[in-house]
C-alpha cells in the first residue's frame, strides 16, 4: 500500500477524491473517485442530498484503499455558507437547505426594520459582502419559518464540518468557512457574540473556531471497518476558494487570483480586512483565508450556466454529457450565429420563454472580430434581436408545431408600458 494524503473536494455540481504523493521531490496528484452533486426540491425548498454526499465521501475513501493507497490524512473542502443543525443526540435536524433557495428573500430588509441592523453596520463588523444567501440570512429565515429547529439545536456545523463530524465524531467550525456566515468578527476572527445576541441566535450552538492544519481526530471504528484503513482527519481551508487561493503559486503580495468553479472569485489576499464605507459601497468581501489572511474579492459569473446545461441535457436524455463532449458540441456549432438580445427585448425573452419553445425573431446582423490567445484573428457574426414573438401556441405545439401569425412589433410595449402577449399563449408561460 502506498502512503498518501487524501483530499476530498466537493462543489455544487460534483465531488472528487484526489490522492497526493511525493515522488522524486515533486507532488503528484491523482484523481481516484468522482461523483455527482446537485440540489433537489424537498418540502418546498432547494436542498442538498447531504446523506448521499456523506455516503460518497466514504465510497471515495474505500476506492482509494482499493486502488492501493493508504491515506495518512484526510481533508475535506466544499462551498461556503450552507449548514446543518444537530440535536442533543448528534442527529441532524431538518434538511441541508441550499444557498440558491428562495427562503432568504426580504431577510436583509427585515434585519434593518426589526433589529435595527443596517448593512453598513453589519459590514463594518464582519467585512462580508451582501449576498442574499449569506448564512446569517439563512439562519434568520429558519428562525422565522422553523423556530422549533433552532430551539432543539445543540450544534451548528457547516457542510464540510458536518462531513468531518461523520468521519471522526468531532464537531468543530473551521475559520475560512465560518467567516462566510457574516457572524464572525473581521478583527476578532471569532464569533461576534454581541451580533448573535442582538439577532436572538443561540450562542451555544456555535463551536470553537479552528484553523486550517488542526487535527480533529481519527476515523471512527465504524468508518474504519467500512473503508479498510485508519487516518487522521485534518482541517484544510474548508472553504474551497480558501484552499484554491492557497494553492496558487503567487510570486509576491501583489498577485491577483481568479478561482473558477460554479462561481468565479476574483480578488487578492490582504493581511488586514478592509471594512470602510467605500469597500462596503463596492460590496467587496473579506473572507477568511489561511493563517488569518483575508481574501478580498468579488463573486462573478462562473460555470453555473454550463453546469446547468449539462444537468438539463441529462434530464432529457437520461445521461449527462461530459464537459469535453459539451465543448466538442459547441465547437461543431461554432458557425451557427448567436442571437443576442438587450434591454426590454431580453427581459421579454427571459420572462416568457423556456427551453424547447419556438419563437419568431427579427433583427440585424452584426459582425466583429477579436484576436484569440494564439494570436489568430477570429471573426464573429451575431443576430441582434429587435423583435421577438411566440412561434406557437399550446395547441399548435401539439399539432406539428404550426406557427401563429402576429402582426406588428411582437414582444414590444403598448402605450401603457405592458408587453404584447398574444392570445392563447398564457398556458405556456412559466408561472402557469
Amino acid at each position: 500500500m502506498q502512503t498518501c494524503t487524501l483530499a476530498v473536494d466537493i462543489g455544487a455540481s460534483s465531488g472528487r477524491h484526489i490522492v497526493g504523493t511525493v515522488q522524486d521531490g515533486r507532488i503528484v496528484l491523482q484523481e481516484i473517485y468522482r461523483f455527482e452533486n446537485g440540489v433537489r426540491r424537498k418540502d418546498g425548498h432547494l436542498c442538498w442530498d447531504i446523506d448521499t454526499l456523506a455516503r460518497e465521501v466514504v465510497n471515495g475513501l474505500r476506492a482509494a484503499h482499493d486502488a492501493g493507497f493508504a491515506p495518512a490524512t484526510i481533508g475535506i473542502d466544499t462551498w461556503a455558507v450552507d449548514f446543518v443543525l444537530l440535536d442533543e443526540a448528534g442527529q441532524r435536524i431538518g434538511d441541508a437547505v441550499a444557498y440558491r433557495d428562495e427562503r432568504t428573500e426580504g431577510i436583509r430588509e427585515a434585519l434593518e426594520k426589526e433589529y435595527g441592523l443596517t448593512f453598513a453596520e453589519h459590514y463594518a463588523r464582519t467585512g462580508i459582502q451582501y449576498q442574499p444567501f449569506n448564512t446569517v440570512y439563512q439562519l434568520m429565515a429558519l428562525k422565522k419559518e422553523h423556530p422549533e429547529q433552532l430551539a432543539a439545536a445543540k450544534t451548528f456545523l457547516m457542510v464540510p464540518d458536518y462531513l468531518n463530524y461523520l468521519l471522526c465524531g468531532v464537531a468543530a467550525n473551521e475559520y475560512t468557512n465560518a467567516s462566510t456566515t457574516a457572524l464572525v468578527g473581521a478583527d476578532s476572527k471569532d464569533w461576534d457574540d454581541a451580533l448573535l445576541q442582538r439577532l436572538g441566535l443561540p450562542r451555544g450552538i456555535f463551536q470553537p473556531i479552528k484553523t486550517a492544519g488542526t487535527v480533529l481526530g481519527h476515523l471512527t471504528p465504524a468508518v474504519q471497518a467500512e473503508v479498510g484503513f485508519d487516518a487522521e482527519v485534518i482541517l484544510p481551508a474548508t472553504h474551497d476558494t480558501g484552499s484554491a487561493f492557497l494553492a496558487v503559486p503567487a510570486r509576491d503580495e501583489f498577485a491577483a487570483y481568479l478561482s473558477s468553479g460554479t462561481w468565479s472569485l476574483l480578488g487578492v489576499e490582504n493581511p488586514r480586512a478592509i471594512t470602510n464605507p467605500e469597500s462596503c459601497a463596492a460590496n467587496f468581501t473579506n473572507e477568511g483565508g489561511y493563517e488569518y489572511r483575508y481574501r478580498y474579492l468579488k463573486n462573478i459569473m462562473g460555470l453555473w450556466m454550463i453546469q446547468s446545461i449539462r444537468r438539463e441535457l441529462g434530464e432529457q436524455t437520461g445521461t449527462r454529457p461530459s464537459f469535453p463532449e459539451l465543448i466538442a458540441a459547441a465547437k461543431e456549432a461554432a458557425d451557427f450565429p448567436s442571437c443576442v438580445a438587450f434591454g426590454r427585448t431580453a427581459e421579454f425573452i427571459e420572462r416568457y420563454f423556456r427551453q424547447g419553445m419556438k419563437l419568431e425573431l427579427t433583427g440585424r446582423i452584426q459582425t466583429g472580430s477579436y484576436t484569440n490567445k494564439d494570436g489568430v484573428k477570429v471573426y464573429t457574426t451575431d443576430v441582434i434581436a429587435e423583435q421577438v414573438g411566440f412561434g406557437e401556441s399550446k395547441s399548435s405545439s401539439q399539432d406539428c408545431g404550426a406557427h401563429m401569425e402576429y402582426g406588428g412589433g411582437f414582444g414590444q410595449e403598448d402605450g401603457d408600458g405592458f408587453m404584447n402577449i398574444p392570445d392563447g399563449i398564457d398556458e405556456k408561460l412559466p408561472f402557469n
